[in-house]
């Protein structure tokens, strides 16, 4: 069905439920997140709920990235969001861009960890489900119904979706870079916009990155992912003790830290996020704890993969699992 126009001063008037109808779409009152580079509105789409990502003209060249993505690349994945259309509308002389995905009440990652106090079963299975989002992305696979190795770029608590299952699923592809092995092409796209700074790795801060090569761009990931994981870490209770959530690093530079601060503390002081003590008294924390800081190498190559620590994830996933079938 076409996708009718976002909201705007001459949005079509309110229904007796405050809602605002235009062609299939259904746009619902209520900002669900606006940032720096455009808002995301909770839609109905033929009866079901949608999100609705509408990019400001800024980030343009992100909606056109992962347009081209979706449509080029079978993404098809359980932790990765589901997409379901673009569409580039004008209104009042303006462009509009709009990006339509499936719909997760939970919203992100870091609006959840907010609120929510885990248990060690269900920061697994976080944790487990965000790296299966990023194997699937970094691995190429090859045929007809193949995809090339993609890396994210911008991996980050607020770009991964929490699921009701409890699985997440990673968004926001607007940086993406692309490799295919036989044509050896990397596909780096066209986006001045750079990741964000907190999650940055060293290579990337100290401008050291070997912007020519693929795997460069998988190892920064790995770094990020990390950084989650430590995230995801600290609002797990362990003997009855938990801490607020607080983002990467939020001791060591301010709130909204500059390229320098972080070049610092990465870079030249190389720092990395403290560990709580508590985390080493449970058998699966303390797995994840070692997880995170061999994703904080300095040197790139020495960062696990995303698929090693997927493989030791899911056998940790398993050893839980155990104790239940013996029941």
């Amino acid at each position: 069905p076409p996708l009718c126009t976002p909201p705007t001063s001459q949005r079509p008037a309110p229904d007796c439920h405050g809602n605002r109808r235009d062609g299939n779409l259904m746009l619902l009152e209520g900002l669900m997140w606006k940032g720096r580079y455009g808002e995301v509105w909770r839609g109905v789409w033929n009866g079901e709920n949608v999100a609705v990502k509408i990019f400001s003209s800024r980030d343009e060249q992100s909606w056109f990235r992962e347009t081209e993505i979706y449509n080029t690349v079978l993404l098809r994945h359980d932790n990765i969001l589901g997409f379901i259309a673009s569409d580039m509308t004008s209104r009042n002389s303006s462009t509009q861009l709009w990006l339509i995905t499936h719909y997760h009440e939970n919203g992100s990652l870091y609006d959840y960890l907010q609120r929510t106090v885990l248990d060690t079963q269900t920061c697994l299975r976080l944790a487990c489900s965000i790296i299966c989002g990023l194997v699937h992305l970094h691995v190429e696979i090859f045929g007809t119904q193949g995809k090339p190795a993609i890396a994210h770029r911008d991996l980050k608590s607020r770009n991964i979706l929490v699921k009701n299952n409890m699985q997440c699923c990673i968004a926001d592809l607007g940086l993406a870079v692309m490799h295919s092995q036989g044509s050896d092409y990397l596909d780096i796209g066209n986006n001045p916009r750079v990741g964000t700074k907190r999650y940055m790795a060293p290579e990337v801060l100290d401008e050291h990155i070997r912007t020519d090569c693929f795997e460069s761009y998988k190892q920064t990931d790995i770094w990020a992912y990390g950084l989650v994981l430590w995230e995801i870490t600290r609002r797990t209770v362990v003997n009855g003790i938990v801490e607020d959530y607080r983002p990467p690093f939020f001791d060591m530079v301010p709130s909204d830290p500059s390229f320098e601060d972080m070049k610092k503390v990465v870079c030249i002081d190389q720092q990395t996020p403290s560990v709580p003590n508590r985390l080493y008294s449970d058998l699966i924390l303390s797995a994840l704890a070692k997880i995170m800081k061999e994703c904080w190498y300095q040197s790139p190559s020495a960062r696990l993969t995303a698929l090693r620590i997927k493989k030791t994830l899911k056998k940790l996933s398993s050893s839980l699992e155990k104790p239940k079938q013996d029941d």
